[in-house]
């Protein structure tokens, strides 16, 4: 009997290693890149822009069709304190989320904007710096069952940044909540617009990224072996959309999402125990 459990653990392991039939593997990404968090995609020259977290250097990372690192740039008036995503704006302007908070104790949080313009150099400053905090956040750090101000995802729209939060508390339930936040210089209020539940497992559904498409009609938020999507929202109340979940049949520790066009979606995973370590392609079927 414990030959045939252990045949069982040894094939679920194995399964969890190959890659995906959901999922096309594209290229491994850069040894160098280790803990790659973020990711966003720039058509007009196919480059896919990317970062680490925390611990991590102050800099941006284009990689080129291939998955090779063609563009570094440097931000000199930035520091690294976690950066957890990165996202553009319709213009093309990239903005780095330094909001990751683990412990949930940050009193610092912000985005930096990197002009388009910049992202041919080596070295580049943020033209400008949005801080913000969570109103509802009134202990630093709150109760083991309130740890809900943790970010790795979000996007820009409409001039307004969308925050989805990654649950940390005792007793994880799924719950998500979205913050909205105007995308302008300086010091601007975080508004709690609505909450979602993913699952009540925390390594299944915790949120590590967030995407939404060019047509703006669909929004995903991603977890280590699904993604959610959500559909046919009025405005920004993407919550209130139909929610389904996509199983992606590989689990993985993946960080980051962005949708490559309407259909298509770009997913990188981190390195961890021989698995992963590369950008991956999913097609929706409609």
């Amino acid at each position: 009997m414990k030959n045939y459990i252990s045949l069982i653990v040894a094939f679920i392991l194995l399964a969890c290693q190959q890659d995906s039939s959901v999922l096309k593997t594209l290229y491994p990404l850069p040894k160098k890149l280790k803990e790659v968090s973020g990711i966003t995609y720039l058509p007009e020259n196919n480059m896919l822009w990317t970062l680490e977290d925390s611990g991590n250097a102050n800099k941006i990372y284009g990689l080129n069709a291939q998955g090779e690192i063609a563009k570094t740039v440097t931000i000199t008036n930035a520091t690294n304190i976690d950066w957890e995503d990165i996202t553009k704006d319709k213009a093309g302007n990239l903005y780095i989320g330094d909001f990751g908070n683990n412990d949930n104790i940050r009193k610092d949080l912000c985005i930096y904007r990197i002009d388009k313009s910049a992202l041919g150099k080596e070295n580049a400053v943020s033209s400008y710096k949005i801080s913000f905090a969570y109103p509802e956040q009134k202990d630093f750090p709150p109760k083991k069952t309130q740890m809900f101000y943790d970010v790795e995802g979000f996007f820009e729209f409409k001039n307004n940044f969308y925050l989805f939060t990654k649950n940390r508390s005792k007793n994880f339930d799924g719950t998500a909540s979205i913050y909205k936040i105007p995308n302008a210089a300086g010091t601007q209020k975080a508004t709690l617009i609505g909450t979602f539940k993913t699952c009540s497992n925390y390594n299944h559904c915790a949120i590590t990224s967030a995407a939404i498409s060019p047509d703006m009609k669909k929004v995903v938020v991603l977890c280590h072996d699904k993604i959610i999507l959500f559909q046919g929202f009025g405005g920004d109340k993407f919550y209130k959309g139909t929610q389904t979940e996509i199983d992606l049949d590989h689990f993985s520790q993946k960080e980051a999402v962005v949708f490559k066009d309407n259909k298509t979606l770009l997913i990188a995973d981190e390195k961890t125990k021989k698995v992963g370590g590369k950008v991956y392609e999913f097609s929706f079927k409609k």
